[in-house]
């Protein structure tokens, strides 16, 4: 156990860059005690630190020369931006001076970045994003969230694996359900990539695995962690923040269109500003790629100071509670299942 986590983070990263990162990154390190280096411009993030009080507050700035820009390609990123803020926060991991990063910078990159630069874990076939969604009762994890498009079966059941082992150290479940999806809850729906995906996760040590999901299924709370490539869980992800944001736009419609229901908005105020909360991805901060020496935390280019604290904050729980032993022992204990789909 780490006593103080040391963050890489991405300053120049997301939407609004520095003025959302810097005080993000500086709130996390004073509430949860951590250190964070801010890597980036040093002029620019100077200008922002200049408007925070830093008392208590652990930190480093790493300059970086170069940023990364949303239309470039990550491939090109990793060939020619060796000095981007992003690849300097990998490196920083990799040689040891870090313990994770966090970015809300260009996501493809990130993942490039953190496989190529930081390396996967002995026995990681694909590293994975986990995304934390909102349910009726307690979050559920997604995974992969969109790094691998198109997926193996053993890819899935390594996905499995991981989401568990992250469900039980930052979600404190204790036996995660977890459940892959598909397009019928019977043994023997889906493609020939679930159906065989579905047979090695039976045969997994120590998981709690209960078989299908649908996806009206995903939000009831009775799952802990939902499995599939990265494809279709792109946009399970997307379409339930598209959903989301929807919702809170009709129920403001509805409220504004009379006098009654304007009273009634006002006197479900607060019962509104709970679900919004509960609905708002700032909560979570971000998507872990799992399966790295080390973590690399993607957040949304649009996030806010709260959801990049939010993010280090996971980030810094990640790394006390040597989430990634875990994840490297499951792989491990479960290694002759994925050796043996590898070679059907």
């Amino acid at each position: 156990m780490s006593e103080r986590p040391i963050i890489a983070v991405d300053a120049m990263g997301g939407d609004f860059g520095p003025s959302v990162v810097v005080p993000g990154a500086v709130e996390a390190a004073r509430l949860h005690d951590l250190h964070v280096l801010l890597v980036g411009d040093t002029p620019k993030l100077e200008v922002e630190l200049s408007k925070i009080d830093l008392a208590n507050v652990h930190f480093d700035i790493v300059q970086a020369d170069d940023v990364v820009h949303m239309n470039e390609k990550p491939s090109d990123i990793l060939r020619r931006k060796k000095n981007a803020s992003i690849q300097v926060a990998c490196r920083l991991v990799k040689e040891g001076a870090a313990d994770s990063v966090v970015s809300a910078g260009h996501s493809g990159a990130t993942v490039a970045c953190g496989m190529f630069i930081m390396g996967r874990l002995p026995g990681v076939e694909r590293p994975a994003l986990a995304a934390l969604l909102p349910t009726e009762k307690n979050p559920v994890v997604v995974l992969d969230a969109g790094a691998n498009v198109d997926c193996r079966p053993y890819h899935l059941f390594q996905f499995g694996l991981m989401g568990d082992a992250f469900a039980r150290d930052l979600l404190s479940y204790a036996a995660p359900r977890v459940s892959l999806l598909s397009i019928g809850e019977e043994e023997g729906k889906g493609n020939s990539q679930v159906k065989e995906a579905y047979e090695l996760l039976k045969m997994a040590q120590n998981l709690n695995f209960i078989g299908n999901a649908e996806g009206r299924d995903i939000f009831t709370g009775n799952i802990d962690v939902v499995i599939c490539d990265g494809f279709v869980g792109n946009v399970v992800v997307k379409m339930s923040e598209g959903l989301a944001a929807s919702l809170v736009r009709m129920l403001k419609r509805v409220f504004t269109s009379g006098f009654l229901p304007a009273l009634g908005g006002m006197l479900a105020k607060g019962a509104f500003r709970h679900f919004a909360r509960t609905i708002d991805y700032a909560e979570y901060g971000g998507a872990p790629l799992l399966g790295l020496q080390g973590l690399a935390i993607v957040c949304h280019g649009r996030s806010n100071a709260r959801a990049m604290s939010n993010a280090i904050k996971m980030s810094g729980t990640f790394v006390r509670k040597g989430t990634n032993d875990r994840l490297a022992e499951t792989i491990l204990a479960n290694e002759e299942l994925t050796r043996f789909s590898r070679a059907i």
